[in-house]
């Protein structure tokens, strides 16, 4: 296949193990400044090393772009690359989620901090992620004494990605001033979902190593005695790198992560505190300072119940390198940028969470220790939710800018039935996508006990559906680019490689499938989910909604009876059934919060546009269609191309 025309210089890597080009005065003569074809602002200096592009600055205000992509939508024609851009600015949808979710006190911290991070992300960490892909973290086992030091060693692009992030408060914005002192402590979701969303759009890896660190600082904080948070957290939460700690959660041992009961790690009680030995198996974030893990304390009950959770600092309290011998690190498919490897722990120093006091050993033996990490565990499963999502929005971006790009025959690719139809169906599962993820958020942020049950099936949902679409959608973009999207200097073979990991991590879909039958019958949580359905379904009084509205109420109905077989049915059966199940509660809750998202869209915007997007969703996952909809005469991806993918708005006047 030929290159595409009109189409901006590709995307390289550096050569294998060579180092970041630096930023001088002498590259002036490599350096090409473009001018964004869409508005009269710049888009980043780019300089040229290799014929790579490194983004180095980006505008992160309110700018000309955003303006013309809210009232015109977006102009794939005149886009030479995802990267570069703001990736707030050029996310209509997300916007709109903004809008529609962030309270009025909230609305204006949100835009700035959320259009802050998306040029980050969109220019130097997105640039940066195409190069630390091919130079992974490599383990140094022995100095050149041969004494063994177990150190990981980065790629200088990765620890500038990680500046970066730290810098501009992914992690530390919870604990700045400006959230606690000014806010109330009150961080909105929608920006620390956004912050991931953005980031899994780049490197899903790096979202796997500084999420772990937000969700270890969260169980110590809630878990650890007061001297062990205030050693730890100021370094976990600081936005100065130069103090940063990373966090860690090593759970899995040779027996596999899913059956956590058969672990064989040991945890004793000496005069000197507790010490940790055993093996674990897959451990991501390798070099982290501050690691959480499950071990067995000495003459505890076999089982779940029996064991306990523990922090196992990187370094002793004297300041010496803690019992933690690294074995050797993974050569793993995809998500390079975290490092992952086997570990063998050796009196390995640690400290009991769940006890407010330390010397308090209660928590050993209370039965609580799985619990106290399934805290961590749940986060992670919805931040790899987000890692879904993210390669779902980067795959549907790569494609639409290649698809207009792209001639063939004389057109550009877009303008041919089959690719209009895989670029609306791709936009259309990305949005499906985001009313899940950004529910679940809102969801997990409030403190009544309806919302608790509610987010508990949630992340689990949202997890099986978008790490599924996300491989969907990194393949689809891969096709689109035809023979190129098989090589890797273009962006979408390492999404696609990087998309087969997150249906694993964090509990592959049979575990993900199990976990909702175990939130529906130990906490009643479809009945929470089954509530939040109708209420998004109440306000569909517009004519334009009222058949989606009713096609995902009969939907919803079938759930019940679907949910209330289950209940009763046989074990096999009910296992058996699991992923039936689960695939189609993700269905009707996508759906019926797409018809919410409408709702509002005609009330607030005056435009149909969410309006076809859900009633597109329903057809595609509720309807049923005769002869596989061949002579159902639905023309929505040929008449509607532009708004959908595009993202512009349909007056509603125009469906009336």
């Amino acid at each position: 296949m030929d290159p595409p025309r009109n189409s901006g210089p590709s995307i390289k890597s550096w050569p294998a193990g060579a180092a970041m080009p630096h930023v001088c005065a002498e590259s002036a003569g490599r350096e090409s400044r473009l001018q964004h074809p869409t508005s009269n602002i710049q888009r980043p200096v780019l300089y040229y090393t290799g014929g790579v592009r490194y983004p180095l600055q980006m505008r992160c205000d309110m700018t000309t772009e955003t303006r013309r992509f809210a009232a015109e939508g977006i102009n794939f024609d005149q886009i030479e690359d995802a990267i570069g851009l703001n990736w707030y600015d050029a996310d209509p949808n997300l916007r709109q989620l903004v809008e529609r979710l962030a309270a009025p006190d909230d609305r204006a911290f949100s835009e700035k901090w959320l259009r802050r991070m998306g040029g980050v992300i969109g220019t130097r960490v997105a640039a940066r992620a195409e190069v630390t892909d091919k130079n992974p973290p490599r383990l140094e086992k022995y100095d050149h004494w041969g004494n063994e030091v177990n150190e990981i060693v980065h790629h200088q692009g990765s620890l500038d990605t990680k500046r970066d992030l730290w810098e501009n408060g992914f992690i530390g914005l919870r604990w700045s001033d400006e959230v606690e002192r000014d806010r109330g402590g009150h961080l909105p979701p929608v920006v620390s979902t956004g912050f991931s969303y953005f980031l899994s759009q780049a490197e899903t890896g790096m979202l796997c190593a500084i999420g772990m660190t937000s969700s270890a600082a969260s169980i110590i904080e809630k878990q650890a005695p007061k001297e062990l948070r205030d050693r730890f957290l100021p370094h976990m939460t600081t936005m100065n790198y130069d103090e940063a700690w990373d966090g860690g959660m090593f759970l899995t041992e040779m027996s596999g992560g899913s059956d956590l009961a058969s672990s064989d790690c040991a945890a004793l009680k000496t005069a000197d505190g507790w010490r940790i030995n055993g093996a674990k198996w897959f451990c991501s974030n390798l070099d982290a300072e501050a690691i959480l893990a499950l071990a067995r304390p000495e003459g505890a009950d076999a089982g779940l119940g029996g064991l306990a959770l523990f922090l196992i600092p990187k370094r002793r309290s004297d300041g010496t390198r803690n019992g933690m011998h690294i074995r050797r690190l993974k050569d793993k498919l995809g998500t390079k940028a975290v490092p992952t490897g086997e570990v063998d722990f050796v009196e390995a120093e640690a400290y009991l969470m769940g006890s407010e006091r330390a010397g308090d050993d209660s928590a050993a033996r209370d039965g609580k220790g799985v619990k106290r990490m399934m805290e961590m565990v749940q986060s992670s499963r919805f931040g790899v939710s987000l890692m879904g999502l993210g390669i779902m929005r980067r795959s549907f971006m790569e494609a639409a800018i290649y698809a207009h790009h792209r001639y063939a025959f004389g057109r550009p690719i877009a303008q041919y039935p089959l690719v209009r139809e895989t670029l609306v169906n791709m936009a259309t599962e990305v949005e499906a996508g985001c009313a899940i993820s950004f529910e679940a958020a809102e969801a997990g942020a409030r403190r009544d006990d309806d919302s608790r049950r509610l987010y508990r099936i949630l992340v689990p949902l949202a997890k099986f559906r978008n790490t599924r679409r996300g491989i969907d959608l990194a393949s689809q973009a891969v096709e689109i680019h035809g023979g190129n999207g098989y090589i890797e200097n273009w962006p979408v073979a390492r999404q696609l490689r990087d998309a087969q990991c997150h249906t694993i991590w964090e509990g592959a879909e049979n575990i993900i499938c199990l976990d909702v039958l175990r939130a529906m019958a130990k906490e009643r949580a479809d009945e929470a989910l089954f509530g939040r359905i109708e209420r998004a379904l109440g306000g569909a009084e517009h004519p334009v909604l009222t058949s989606v509205a009713t096609d995902v109420g009969r939907a919803l109905d079938e759930v019940k009876e679907a949910a209330a077989y289950i209940e009763h049915a046989p074990q096999d059966m009910r296992l058996l059934h699991a992923k039936r199940l689960t695939d189609y509660m993700a269905d009707v809750a996508q759906a019926s919060l797409l018809v919410e998202e409408a709702v509002w869209e005609l009330a607030n915007k005056n435009s149909a546009r969410k309006a076809i997007v859900a009633r597109h969703f329903a057809n595609m996952r509720l309807g049923q269609h005769r002869a596989r909809g061949i002579m159902s005469e639905d023309r929505t991806v040929l008449d509607y191309f532009d708004p959908i993918v595009r993202y512009q708005p349909i007056p509603r006047e125009a469906l009336a």
